[in-house]
C-alpha cells in the first residue's frame, strides 16, 4: 500500500461537498475514520475493494485539482500562521504597555486585535 497524504483530509473539508456521495463517503472513511478498503467496502455495501480504491483515487485527483485551481486550503493555512503571528505581536505590545507606561487606549486596542485574530483562528 502507499502512505496516506493527510493533507487530503483538509482538502476534503474544503471541497468534499463537490465530490459524488460515493467518493466523499469512501474518502471520509479512509482519511478521517482510518478504515481499510475492506472495511469501507463492507460498510458501503455493494462496492468492491477495488471500487472503493478507485473512488478514493478519483476523489483525490478531483480534490487536488480544485486546490491547484482555487488554493483555498493553502490560503487558510497561511491565514492561520499570520493570525498566530498577529496574536504574538499583540500580546507583546499589551505586555510592554502593562509593564511600562500604561496607556488604556493601547490596552484596549491590543485587546481588540487579539479578539479579531482569535476569531480568524476559529
Amino acid at each position: 500500500m502507499y502512505e496516506k497524504d493527510l493533507n487530503l483530509s483538509l482538502l476534503l473539508d474544503f471541497y468534499g461537498e463537490l465530490l459524488t456521495d460515493k467518493q466523499r463517503d469512501a474518502m471520509e472513511y479512509y482519511y478521517n475514520e482510518d478504515m481499510s478498503l475492506a472495511e469501507i467496502s463492507e460498510h458501503l455495501g455493494g462496492i468492491t475493494r477495488q471500487g472503493v480504491r478507485d473512488a478514493i483515487k478519483r476523489g483525490e485527483q478531483i480534490l487536488l485539482g480544485f486546490e491547484m485551481k482555487l488554493g483555498l486550503a493553502a490560503k487558510f493555512e497561511k491565514q492561520k500562521v499570520d493570525a498566530g503571528a498577529i496574536l504574538e505581536l499583540a500580546d507583546e505590545i499589551f505586555n510592554i504597555n502593562m509593564n511600562r507606561i500604561y496607556n488604556p487606549e493601547i490596552s484596549d486596542k491590543t485587546t481588540k486585535i487579539i479578539a479579531h485574530a482569535n476569531n480568524i483562528l476559529k
